[in-house]
């Protein structure tokens, strides 16, 4: 079982939240000067790295935020994000 801590309600079971993938970077400012095969990718093909990744969760059982936390994907670790302090 994970804790997750979520920033409004505190460390609450995983079973109250659903994940919603990794965080994506920013959609790019002009999507008309991708090729169609970089535009593809962005939309479709989710990277998978090894190690820390920043993921977005969704405390649907709880208070209906949702947050990006970072996670180790070997160990399941829920890590501190350097741009919050966590």
């Amino acid at each position: 079982m994970l804790l997750i801590t979520c920033p409004h309600c505190g460390e609450r079971n995983e079973s109250e939240f659903i994940h919603g993938g990794p965080a994506r970077m920013r959609r790019p400012l002009d999507p008309s000067a991708l090729s169609d095969e970089a535009w593809v990718d962005y939309l479709t093909v989710p990277s998978n790295p090894l190690g820390a990744v920043d993921e977005k969760w969704w405390h649907a059982r709880g208070c209906g935020a949702w947050t990006v936390l970072r996670r180790d994907t070997m160990t399941h670790q829920f890590l501190p994000r350097s741009d919050d302090g966590r």
